[in-house]
């Protein structure tokens, strides 16, 4: 236990009990008379309470929501010209995508166009230097052979 907080046991405590004291009424002054509608009085209503009193007021009536104005007709044209509007920027979308296609698809037919011409000059590069640098077949000399009946002679 802390020092500055002494213990207490419950039947110590003092228990403050509070009593309400009632309201007396404020003397009502009457007010100066308002000449109404005899059409709009709202009606009284009285309210009897438990312990006998009667309470007075008039009814609170629910607040009415105010009717909905009718919207107005869309137009005809209107509603055409949106819809154009629509579809021209699809058609648009759909142009620019198309010419993309067309560009993506050229310049992959252009690259296997180059790829091929590069693979075949490869091959007849191949061709070309091995037939002058082939060391395994016979090597004939041309200046020296005759010929006769399709023979060669050396």
């Amino acid at each position: 236990m802390h020092p500055e907080h002494p213990a207490h046991v419950p039947a110590e405590r003092a228990v403050e009990v509070h009593h309400p004291t009632p309201v007396t009424p404020a003397a009502v002054t009457p007010g100066p008379l308002i000449p109404v509608q005899p059409g709009s009085v709202p009606a009284v209503a009285s309210v009897v309470l438990p312990d006998g009193r009667v309470v007075t007021g008039y009814a609170i009536n629910p607040a009415q929501p105010e009717p909905v104005t009718a919207k107005p007709p869309v137009s005809r044209a209107a509603v055409n010209v949106a819809l154009g509007g629509v579809g021209f920027l699809a058609v648009c979308g759909g142009l620019l995508l198309l010419t993309s296609f067309i560009a993506a698809l050229t310049a992959f037919v252009a690259q296997l166009i180059t790829l091929a011409a590069v693979v075949f000059g490869g091959w007849i590069a191949v061709q070309v230097f091995s037939a002058s640098g082939h060391q395994g077949g016979t090597t004939v000399n041309i200046r020296k052979a005759t010929f006769k009946r399709n023979h060669f002679h050396g």
